[in-house]
């Protein structure tokens, strides 16, 4: 299984429901990495997406605890165990988790490869992603070059599970 996610220098993904920064190449690489594949994803990040949909040309898996939440052209679960019941209907390899923060806590022991956009500027964040340095299960893979949109520096790194 995969995650996706980007963060600043503090592990920043969201503030009071936003994405920190949108960086176009960012958008481009996630739309190429999950086109096609299955995303996870909370209610609450359904909700950041224009119109509240679905992603197009992927399947989408929603968690919500909220037993009346549906989503058109989405599958929706309520719990862990259904989430991972429904997963063993796809390839593990085809499996993105894409946020919220609680989300991503909660399958990050399941995911063996994360990518990651590090961007370099600290903003004010009361959503974090799990700090990937600091955990000796996780290696980074490959770095790429430093770019720059619009004045934000970042790199793609991506880590793989050791253990």
């Amino acid at each position: 299984m995969n995650a996706i996610v980007n963060v600043d220098k503090n592990w920043g993904i969201g503030n009071k429901g936003e994405l920190l920064v949108r960086i176009r190449s960012d958008l481009k690489r996630f739309k190429a990495l999950t086109l096609g594949k299955v995303v996870v994803l909370g209610r609450k990040t359904m909700d950041t997406f224009p119109g509240r949909k679905p992603l197009k040309d992927r399947t989408n898996i929603i968690l919500s605890r909220d037993e009346n939440y549906t989503v058109e052209g989405g599958i929706v679960v309520h719990s862990m165990e259904e989430l991972m019941e429904e997963l063993k209907k796809y390839p593990s390899e085809d499996v993105f988790i894409i946020g919220g923060e609680s989300i991503y806590r909660q399958m990050l022991p399941y995911c063996d490869t994360v990518y990651v956009t590090r961007v370099d500027h600290e903003a004010e964040s009361d959503a974090f992603y799990p700090n990937l340095d600091a955990d000796p299960e996780w290696k980074i893979r490959q770095t790429s070059e430093t770019q720059t949109d619009f004045d934000i520096p970042y790199s793609y790194v991506d880590y793989v599970r050791t253990i």
